[in-house]
């Protein structure tokens, strides 16, 4: 853990970033909590920005009404879903506090939380980041999986990631500007924030179960998520493929030998069609799987090179945005 430096005064602006999708459920327990927060917070001068990623249900528009009400509520409507980590960039653009809290809408990462991040913050630290001792409310094949994803990403990357962390952090101003000078398409926000480097510190907090509504994140999108971490943070997988081809290659050449040996020892030689399928369905396998690799790498290049904008904002409600309602 890198020691802090000089501590910051307590006038502090800060920005805490929401990305919500379908939320309506929970919004509102989501809107007061955070007012709460934002109330006893002393000598702070805080904002709350929702982004709202395209949402098919009655977020926005309860999001309209809350912000309304409170000067301190800023409203980004994305134009359609463009998925959770392209809703919290939106929101890191937006924010213009001298820290920016990144949380989520379904209320598992405590509000109240917050308040010692950002006494950590004045201590020095410009990343205080969650880290998660408790997880209630999901299920084993949940947390086995999780568990095994961060252990398997810090294997592979070249940059150490912190067990058990999700997005749920608070970042200085400074890792804010460098995070939002790094334009790539597929992101991995925890990843990202830990190649940044500055003083970063863990923040051990229980986490809630979910107040209301689903888990925004089922299998498929699961997975999609993990192999955007690992593509993203490490090119070990091309070197996967090659040691994949060596090891086709060693077989084939013990094939070989086998194939001689026999052919010397006996005097009937029965041609195997087995033999043959299983070692052209092992080759074949293992060109498959190191042509999608590359295809995956290649992908993102194509992704990134045609320089498209990373989210479309629909509407901008509050303070800073012009109101389009």
């Amino acid at each position: 853990m890198t020691p802090p430096r000089t501590p910051r005064p307590a006038l502090a602006r800060l920005s805490i970033v929401v990305p919500c999708y379908n939320e309506a459920a929970v919004i509102g327990e989501t809107v007061r909590r955070l007012q709460a927060l934002c109330d006893s917070l002393p000598d702070t001068q805080a904002e709350m920005i929702f982004v709202d990623d395209g949402s098919r249900d009655a977020t926005r528009v309860l999001l309209r009404g809350f912000a309304a009400q409170d000067q301190r509520i800023r409203v980004i409507g994305l134009a359609r879903n463009f998925g959770h980590q392209l809703a919290v960039t939106a929101g890191i653009d937006a924010a213009g506090g001298d820290a920016v809290v990144l949380i989520d809408a379904d209320l598992q990462d405590p509000p109240e939380v917050v308040a010692e991040m950002l006494a950590r913050w004045r201590e020095g630290y410009d990343v205080v980041y969650g880290t998660r001792t408790e997880r209630p409310g999901e299920s084993w094949f949940k947390l086995a999986s999780a568990r095994a994803f961060y252990r398997l990403l810090n294997r592979l990357s070249d940059v150490p990631i912190p067990l058990d962390t999700g997005d749920f952090r608070l970042m200085d101003r400074a890792v804010v500007e460098v995070l939002k000078a790094m334009p790539e398409r597929d992101r991995f926000i925890r990843g990202m924030v830990s190649w940044v480097g500055f003083r970063q510190l863990a923040l051990p907090y229980r986490r809630a179960g979910r107040f209301a509504g689903e888990t925004k994140y089922p299998l498929r999108k699961m997975l999609r998520f993990a192999g955007d971490g690992i593509l993203s943070f490490s090119t070990r997988p091309l070197q996967l493929s090659i040691g994949l081809g060596f090891l086709s290659a060693g077989l084939a050449l013990l094939g070989m030998l086998y194939a001689v040996v026999v052919r010397l020892v006996t005097t009937e030689w029965v041609a195997g069609w087995a033999a043959i399928m299983v070692a052209v369905l092992f080759v074949g396998g293992v060109q498959l799987v190191s042509i999608g690799i590359l295809g995956e790498y290649i992908g993102r290049i194509y992704h990134e090179v045609k320089r498209r904008p990373l989210y479309v904002t629909e509407e901008e409600i509050g303070a800073r945005g012009r109101n389009e309602v």
